[in-house]
């Protein structure tokens, strides 16, 4: 392939519509959004051990069954409910992760106490782990992408003392990529900031 023909793909696992379209649009977009970054928090914990596509696919659904991820309204939720969710194919049927949903919008709340009366909120939290800046990497191949790094290590142990579960350094590093904490687009890739 010619480096003209490269220039032109995005990063090599963006492949079929579904990926390509989160591809173009979301991933490593930054995000500050409280309850946006809630959201993926989770999501990216209901990934473990499964391909980013299948929780892509269920997303709208996870979406609707869990209050558009409103940590307020989750966190409400009951064990009735969410036993109920356990039968439902339209999400991954595991107990510790839908649970994990509910202990994550729990420990969020709890953080924001914290946060509230130290003058910060809970995106400013995720995003000092990157200096409150996005940080733009050049990797020429997906070979050279790492699977965690020491922010996400950081970001990792921080989450869990405060209480969330699903936060592993590679469930946190590929959150930090998703919503742009870091940018990972390859350099051949149009969405690389450099080519644009």
């Amino acid at each position: 392939m010619s480096e003209d023909c490269a220039a032109l793909h995005p990063c090599p696992w963006a492949k079929g519509e579904d990926y390509l379209a989160y591809h173009d649009n979301e991933w490593g977009v930054p995000s500050y959004d409280r309850n946006h970054l809630f959201e993926k928090l989770c999501l990216e914990g209901q990934q473990a051990g499964l391909s980013w596509i299948t929780v892509l696919r269920k997303r709208e659904h996870y979406r609707r069954c869990f209050h558009r991820f409103v940590p307020e309204s989750v966190a409400r939720m009951r064990d009735a409910t969410l036993e109920k969710l356990l039968t439902d194919s339209g999400l991954i049927r595991n107990r510790l992760k839908i649970y994990g949903i509910r202990k994550n919008a729990k420990a969020l709340l709890a953080l924001e106490k914290e946060l509230h009366q130290q003058g910060s909120d809970f995106a400013q939290f995720i995003w000092q782990f990157v200096g409150g800046q996005p940080q733009l990497n050049h990797f020429h191949s997906m070979a050279d992408v790492p699977a965690q790094t020491a922010a996400a290590q950081t970001m990792s142990k921080a989450l869990k003392k405060a209480g969330f579960t699903f936060v592993g350094p590679t469930i946190c590093y590929a959150f930090m990529q998703s919503m742009g904490l870091v940018n990972d687009h390859l350099t051949s890739c149009p969405q690389h900031p450099d080519n644009k």
